[in-house]
């Protein structure tokens, strides 16, 4: 669990470090969400 913490938290760092402004930043967040909305979907289909 503290492993996939970790990597979780590098991964939303090397995100947020690649955005150059905060409209940048939402937009990142804001697919992110999306991402995990399809995804979400992908496993609804599946049950």
């Amino acid at each position: 669990m503290k492993a996939y913490q970790l990597v979780l938290c590098l991964a939303v760092t090397a995100v947020l470090a690649g955005c150059n402004t905060f409209a940048g930043a939402g937009k990142d967040i804001e697919r992110g969400g999306e991402v995990v909305q399809e995804a979400a979907r992908d496993v609804q289909k599946k049950l």
